[in-house]
């Protein structure tokens, strides 16, 4: 009788320990909200990387570079940096959402407008500009006026107040953000500062230095994404917190199968 109990034990013993392991595993493979969080920091590390790297690289915005190949490969990582930006900075805000109150809320919303209009500009640039250059070549150059500031000879209807409206996104967004950020303290401060003056100080160097001068001041908000979206992927409290959501719920699991 010993024995038979003593095989039974035994085999209840591996029985549990195999069910912990398969949980275990089971709750390594599933998404947190927590780790979906920290991985957007990579999308806005990646999102600063493009934007200081294009600058020195940028054809001139004018007529005879849109047909380069040239052209359409900074343009399309302007596309990707975009689509990139917003992700990056859903995680940013996400990761400090209860803190950053409603400042961090319209920061966002601001920020998050500049690359939902950036992106149908540039992917125009790369790929509808370079079709049109040959027929329709007074419209590229009012289009690239949009950019440079030089009068248009064509009628572009909208196109200007949206990239306006882009540019006031990414002023008032980049501001409203890094204060919030800032003020919340989950995130480094002094990226927050340099993010909350980078918006501001790249309006001014388009005013004073005009353009194409003024692609200088891509270098402190793309400074900012990288040290923001560093900080975030590599947040511990992140980590801490989906290891103790994954501990509990193997421990309920024990509890139960007890």
């Amino acid at each position: 009788m010993s024995i038979n109990n003593k095989i039974t034990a035994s085999e209840v013993e591996k029985s549990a320990h195999a069910t912990r392991r398969a949980a275990t595993q089971t709750n390594k493979m599933k998404i947190t909200p927590a780790g979906l969080i920290r991985r957007a920091g990579l999308p806005a590390m990646i999102t600063g990387i493009i934007f200081i790297g294009i600058q020195p690289i940028h054809p001139p915005d004018a007529l005879s570079s849109v047909t380069t190949t040239a052209w359409v490969i900074i343009q399309s990582l302007k596309f990707t940096m975009c689509l990139l930006g917003l992700l990056g900075i859903t995680g940013l805000y996400a990761r400090q959402v209860e803190a950053a109150g409603w400042l961090g809320l319209t920061g966002y919303l601001l920020f998050s407008l500049f690359y939902a209009l950036t992106a149908p500009f540039v992917f125009a640039e790369a790929f509808i500009l370079p079709l049109l250059a040959t027929e329709a070549p007074k419209f590229v150059e009012g289009f690239l006026g949009i950019i440079t500031g030089a009068p248009a000879e064509v009628s572009l209807g909208a196109l200007p107040a949206f990239f306006a409206l882009s540019g006031l996104g990414y002023m008032l967004g980049s501001l409203l953000f890094g204060i919030a950020t800032f003020r919340a303290g989950i995130l480094p401060r002094g990226a927050a500062v340099l993010l909350a003056c980078s918006g501001p100080l790249a309006i001014l160097t388009m005013q004073v230095l005009g353009h194409p001068l003024d692609r200088m001041a891509a270098a402190p908000m793309g400074i900012a994404l990288i040290w923001l979206g560093y900080a975030l992927w590599s947040d511990r409290r992140v980590q801490v917190a989906a290891s103790m959501s994954v501990m509990g719920k193997a421990q309920s699991g024990e509890t139960g199968a007890d």
